[in-house]
């Protein structure tokens, strides 16, 4: 077999896109029923149990797992970090796709979905969930802007194409600002909570910890995303760029542990974290497992320069964050509430078929659109400019 039929059959997918396939059909399925018998007829959510997988999974995970667009255009874009243009398309789909599952999933998990549309009409400035609303709605709209591009190249639409890159800058700053809002902003919803959320995760910095561990994540999803891709597509990847975005991990990693255990310790409650509760162990398990050990491991170039063992890092920091969102949002909060809940099998149905419409639209746009463009120096190096050559009968300066 030749290397060009290896990479064919690599871009196949021909049985991961059927049991893909097969996942978002049954989930279409588990909606259509949920549309046609209301929520308590696939759901374990209850009035006192109001949040369950769809909050925890879909919107508090979603929406953090989606940070690597908002980080890596403000790298390219604002701090002129061009060596990671060549994944910039890549994050930013993933980014858009998140997003828009986001939403879907709250059309899903809302007890009367069509009325979501009231909160662009009846403003509460004061709340929150009014400004996560605004901005995951605002952001969702600036993504599908920052992507269109690469429509439009595909389609050789010239004029909008221009248009939108004309505003590029503009875009990238309002991306980071809503995005900088609404991912701190998740935290601050849970401020509300001071007598059903654990003491261990309570605390008036969760805005600023939310909004520093989906910076970090940020990077860990660009490196999930584009090693799985490139090998998925056969797209070549330098090492280089992903062991950029493995050295900035410790740094944000850093700061969200100081932030973390600093609080405790200036609130004298850092007795906490040894206490006796089962959660606890959950407490360590983020703080280790999530970002201790991926900081290790990342400050050392022979794992950064390791695909594998980036990789590797990468899904710690994954996991850290989504152990976290959970903890806060699910399980930092059962045993205070008095309520027990466990998801129905329709719950885990409608949250696996998100991630397989997600996975689906990725290998859509790769195998229809320029998903990995290269950095402009790059693309100087490869289609040098003309040389121009002087005017017959006109003397060449000497």
């Amino acid at each position: 077999m030749t290397g060009h039929e290896v990479a064919e059959e690599r871009r196949g997918f021909p049985f991961g896109t059927l049991i893909l396939s097969a996942v978002a059909i049954l989930g279409l399925a588990t909606v259509l029923y949920r549309y046609i018998n209301g929520l308590g007829a696939m759901t374990d959510l209850s009035d006192g149990r109001a949040w369950g997988l769809w909050i925890s999974f879909d919107l508090y995970c979603g929406v953090a797992l989606a940070a690597g667009g908002f980080t890596l255009a403000g790298a390219v874009y604002i701090f002129g970090r061009e060596k990671y243009h060549t994944v910039i398309r890549s994050a930013i789909l993933t980014a858009f796709l998140g997003y828009t599952l986001v939403i879907l999933a709250l059309l899903v998990d809302l007890g009367q979905p069509w009325y979501i549309w009231h909160a662009i009409i009846y403003w509460n400035p004061h709340s929150p969930l009014f400004e996560v609303a605004m901005c995951v709605m605002t952001y969702t709209i600036v993504l599908a802007l920052e992507f269109s591009p690469v429509v439009f190249e595909r389609l050789g639409w010239h004029v909008p194409l221009k248009a939108i890159r004309s505003i590029q800058i503009p875009l990238v700053i309002a991306g980071i600002v809503l995005s900088t809002l609404h991912q701190s902003s998740l935290g601050s919803m849970l401020l509300m909570m001071p007598e059903t959320l654990d003491p261990l995760w309570y605390t008036p910095v969760l805005p600023l910890l939310f909004l520093t561990s989906a910076v970090a994540v940020g990077p860990a999803m660009v490196i999930f995303e584009t090693t799985l891709s490139s090998r998925a597509f056969g797209h070549k990847l330098s090492t280089d760029v992903l062991a950029g975005l493995g050295r900035a991990i410790p740094y944000i990693l850093g700061v969200y542990l100081v932030l973390k255990i600093g609080d405790l310790v200036f609130a004298k409650e850092l007795s906490l974290a040894f206490s006796d509760n089962p959660r606890t162990i959950l407490w360590w398990i983020e703080v280790v497992v999530g970002v201790v050990l991926p900081m290790v491991l990342l400050s050392r170039p022979s794992v950064r320069q390791s695909r594998p063992k980036l990789f590797g890092a990468a899904l710690l920091v994954i996991g850290g964050l989504i152990l976290n969102r959970f903890d806060v949002s699910w399980l930092a909060l059962g045993g205070r509430l008095g309520y027990d809940y466990f998801p129905h099998w329709m719950e885990f149905a409608v949250s696996a078929a998100l991630v397989a419409w997600a996975m689906i639209w990725v290998i859509v746009a790769n195998r229809l659109l320029r998903m990995h463009e290269a950095a402009p120096e790059e693309e100087a190096e490869h289609h040098p400019a003309p040389t121009t050559k002087p005017a017959a009968g006109r003397p060449t300066a000497s």
